[in-house]
């Protein structure tokens, strides 16, 4: 009877200790819910002031960043525009080196190659050279040649000065020549040459007189005082030349303050 009565008293006991029990876990759960409330209102504060502050503030570092990110890529763009205009110009100068180098292959248009002929290549004897220059210069010497063998003395005008004119020219030129009309414009002075020296100089002077223009020229012969027996050695070696020469179409003997006897005055074909 007494067990019976201790088990009521336990079982009460237990029942009390887990409502006190239940009582502090009720308890506990309310004081955790008040502090989860009062953090999520301190974070929705934060998160407020955060947006507050930004908005006062001006720009974040995100905008920032992204302007940057923005002027790079434009300046890439440009570099890369740059660069393919580079690679552009480059490819057209290769594209015209290329047409250079083909020009004569589109002009020729399409070839092949000749078919063999089967033919052995044989050397061909070449015909010997012919010297055309040393020719027309040899035939030039001889239309210059004036020969001490001629006889000038019968195309000469019988008068005191043994004057001559080439056939076709009139008296008036040789008496122009006589008086001066004509101006003596070079000359040549054959004194203290040998024969063929003074021949080969004479025929020189007239050549390259009548070559530059020149129409009346003097040449000097000499009296012949120096020489054995006080007679001219050139004189009539000299009237002798002049008439040979096709560039001459007259002369006479010079005045007396022109070399009188030891000079002759010459007249000159014009050029053409």
């Amino acid at each position: 009877m007494n067990r019976a009565r201790k088990l009521p008293q336990a079982a009460g006991v237990a029942v009390a200790g887990q409502t006190a029990a239940g009582a502090a876990g009720a308890a506990g759960a309310a004081s955790a819910a008040s502090a989860g409330s009062a953090a999520a209102g301190s974070a929705a504060a934060g998160r407020a002031g955060g947006v507050k502050g930004k908005s006062a503030g001006g720009p974040s570092g995100p905008l920032k960043d992204l302007r940057d990110l923005q002027v790079i890529s434009q300046q890439l763009a440009e570099q890369r525009a740059r660069e393919e205009a580079a690679a552009a110009a480059r490819e057209v100068q290769r594209l015209r080196a290329e047409a250079e180098r083909n020009l004569f292959a589109r002009a020729a248009g399409p070839v092949k190659p000749l078919a063999p002929q089967g033919r052995a290549p044989q050397k061909r004897k070449l015909p010997a050279p012919i010297p055309v220059q040393a020719q027309l210069d040899e035939q030039r010497v001889l239309r210059e040649a004036i020969s001490d063998e001629f006889d000038a003395s019968t195309l000469l005008d019988v008068d005191d000065a043994m004057s001559y004119r080439r056939p076709g020219v009139g008296l008036d030129v040789t008496r122009k020549l006589r008086i001066g009309t004509w101006s003596i414009q070079r000359e040549i002075d054959l004194h203290g040459l040998r024969r063929e020296e003074a021949r080969e100089a004479l025929s020189a002077f007239v050549r390259d007189a009548h070559r530059l223009g020149i129409r009346c020229v003097r040449v000097v012969h000499g009296k012949g005082l120096g020489s054995p027996g006080k007679t001219p050695v050139l004189k009539g070696k000299v009237q002798s030349w002049l008439v040979q020469k096709n560039e001459v179409l007259a002369f006479v003997q010079a005045r007396a303050a022109e070399g009188g006897a030891g000079a002759l005055v010459v007249l000159l074909k014009p050029v053409g």
